[in-house]
């Protein structure tokens, strides 16, 4: 029996929908995050992120530099390649997961998050789905009311309610 004849093989290498989501989700999140970076900088007001040393904790060169209007570095060139790659990987494995690929599981969003508007699918529903919304707008309102895109602590604030509410979701798809 080959390696590629085992169950558990083909569950490791087949993207599955799931996966694919959170790739798509974290490399547009990168993208918006780039744009945001090179356009009035991410860190704090006046100031723009160095991501090599900002995600290596200063280990690869300065964390922030002053913002001096639209300039592009080459950290955010190889933030940006990532961004796309993540996409990339999360676009492939859409297409190969959902049949009709990323457009199909797009136009499927109101029904991912249907507890919004309705308790037809249980309350758990309901308030997994709004805590998904209510982590996502906390975190967009407060970057933006501050300028501040790359804040842990909002990050840890705004994290919670959101991966409940993906736990939640995971928790009534596997009791299906």
């Amino acid at each position: 029996m080959s390696l590629a004849d085992n169950d558990w093989y083909s569950a490791l290498t087949r993207p599955s929908r799931t996966a694919s989501t959170g790739f798509l989700l974290l490399g547009g999140w990168v993208l918006l995050l780039t744009i945001v970076n090179i356009v009035i900088g991410a860190y704090s007001p006046g100031f723009k992120v160095l991501w090599l040393g900002f995600l290596s904790n200063g280990a690869f060169g300065e964390v922030y530099v002053a913002h001096d209007g639209i300039t592009i570095v080459l950290d955010d060139i190889v933030f940006a390649v990532l961004g796309l790659a993540v996409t990339g990987l999360g676009y492939v494995g859409m297409a190969q997961a959902v049949e009709g690929g990323s457009l199909a599981a797009i136009r499927d969003l109101p029904n991912c998050l249907s507890g919004l508007s309705s308790t037809e699918n249980g309350i758990r529903k309901t308030l997994a789905d709004w805590m998904i919304v209510v982590g996502v707008l906390f975190y967009l309102a407060w970057s933006i009311q501050n300028n501040t895109w790359v804040d842990p602590g909002v990050f840890a604030v705004s994290v919670a309610p959101f991966s409940f509410g993906i736990g939640l979701n995971l928790l009534d798809k596997a009791e299906a």
